[in-house]
């Protein structure tokens, strides 16, 4: 647990709930804090795609199995179903729901996704006096170099960090405007563990890494292994996501692990636990890459009381079993 506060009878919106990080959270408060009344919202996935061959919807029924609290099923672009829904009070909405494929090329659905919507939630949750809690990105910081500290080299490179960084900048003003808001947006570097194998093609790297090694008895690395990026365990996410309820201070927060990994550093520990596999190095072909990205997470520690609990190693360690799980399952539907 990590609030002291007592959330019986407290009421919390979860959207985006059917993913992976919004159904780790519900589960955490169906774990944690039994007597909150938890309730999902999510799209979920149709079938249909983006030109790029991705779902345009990532929530999964399968994520939410044992589940006890209330699944709502609506797009938050649905202006008339948010009204609806926020017709109750909502004592927190954690927002995770967004287009958050960055390959998405469709800008006027991004922002209309990520931040128009976001914007009129955030507005029915601040009516009834709610706090909110919502899923920012290290997106936002573009290529620009590391450590990424915020308000410091906020220069996106796709839609979606733009989409980010639209509503961080909305929730600046807003925070100014009334001090009394209870706001926190949380930059989520490269988050990985259990219930993401639902994003597709857009899973972390760890899962991605270690099914080819079992699949294939090999995996493909861009040269020469050394790009670094800031890997974050689900439970760590999940602490900051909690602990933001507690905040001192509303505003916009890192959350990464503090310490830039390399990708040979996951194929070093997966070998650990998979056996040797051969590793092939190809060139790069896209023209926007980021090789280095590292969470400053001072003021995550000062004023959320953020502390991270797991090391690269750590939570590859807890999360290795479910690799093998999928790659079983897998190999059964061959």
């Amino acid at each position: 647990m990590y609030i002291s506060q007592s959330l019986e009878g407290k009421k919390i919106l979860i959207t985006g709930g059917a993913g992976f990080i919004g159904s780790t959270l519900a589960f955490y408060f169906q774990t944690y804090h039994p007597k909150a009344q938890v309730v999902v919202v999510d799209k979920f996935r149709s079938g249909e795609v983006f030109p790029s061959g991705n779902l345009t919807s990532l929530g999964h029924f399968k994520n939410l199995l044992g589940f006890k609290g209330r699944v709502v099923c609506a797009d938050i672009n649905d202006a008339d179903a948010m009204h609806k829904l926020f017709e109750e009070k909502f004592d927190y909405v954690f927002h995770q729901a967004a287009i958050s494929d960055t390959t998405v090329m469709n800008q006027e659905l991004v922002m209309r996704t990520n931040h128009d919507s976001f914007i009129e939630i955030l507005k029915l949750t601040l009516q009834k006096g709610g706090k909110m809690i919502y899923a920012s990105s290290a997106g936002t910081y573009g290529n620009s170099p590391a450590p990424n500290m915020i308000g410091y080299g906020e220069s996106p490179e796709n839609v979606y960090g733009f989409s980010k960084l639209c509503m961080d900048e909305s929730i600046r003003s807003i925070i100014a405007q009334n001090q009394d808001a209870h706001i926190v947006g949380l930059r989520f570097f490269n988050v990985y563990g259990e219930r993401e194998f639902y994003k597709g093609k857009t899973a972390s790297m760890i899962l991605q890494l270690g099914l080819q090694a079992m699949h294939h008895k090999k995996v493909r690395l861009f040269k020469y292994g050394e790009q670094k990026r800031d890997f974050v365990y689900i439970q760590d996410v999940v602490q900051a996501n909690v602990k933001a309820m507690e905040a001192k201070k509303s505003g916009i927060y890192n959350v990464g692990s503090g310490e830039a990994r390399c990708f040979n550093d996951i194929v070093g520990r997966l070998k650990h636990h998979l056996g040797d596999f051969d590793v092939e190095y190809i060139d790069n072909p896209y023209t926007f890459y980021q090789n280095h990205t590292e969470a400053d997470i001072s003021l995550s520690k000062e004023f959320l009381d953020y502390q991270p609990r797991f090391s690269l190693e750590q939570g590859i360690d807890l999360y290795i079993d479910e690799i093998k799980t999928i790659y079983a399952r897998e190999q059964k539907c061959l």
